[in-house]
């Protein structure tokens, strides 16, 4: 039995388009399998109860739907999906743990200035708390794009 793990975390953007195929090659070449995740943050407490108007938090079953749509990029790659509930650095980290992980290959959003002060960076708080290695891969940018 194979228990050789790379995990591959999602937040189903196109940001990690590139490491699910860098992912799924590594994968491939340690005979490892690919533990696709997605980490649902729990639903915030608003204060406003019924004043709050904002985006409906998704539905379990829509993020299991989601997340069984991402494989890797070679149908010969054992995988499996993993949907955790938590904060997501955390989560993962504790799942390269409990799985021991031979590393963990993440897109990046690649967020800097005051954009990453407000939404942090999952990718580094990854970075510091997991127990294994961590690859991190910034979506290149297409030409044309504005600069953030």
């Amino acid at each position: 039995m194979n228990d050789r793990k790379i995990i591959f975390p999602t937040d189903f953007s196109h940001t990690g388009d590139a490491a699910l195929r860098l992912a799924t090659s590594l994968a491939r070449e340690h005979q490892a399998t690919l533990l696709i995740v997605h980490v649902e943050e729990p639903p915030a407490a608003y204060g406003g109860g019924e004043m709050y108007y904002g985006m409906p938090d998704p539905v379990t079953a829509d993020l299991e739907k989601m997340l069984s749509e991402i494989t890797p990029t070679d149908a010969q790659v054992p995988y499996e999906h993993r949907l955790l509930t938590g904060d997501p650095a955390s989560s993962i980290a504790r799942l390269a743990d409990e799985e021991n992980a031979e590393m963990i290959v993440m897109g990046t959003h690649g967020r800097t200035g005051l954009l990453r002060l407000l939404m942090g960076s999952v990718a580094e708080a990854v970075v510091r708390r997991a127990p294994c290695p961590v690859l991190t891969l910034k979506q290149p940018h297409e030409k044309g794009d504005a600069e953030a």
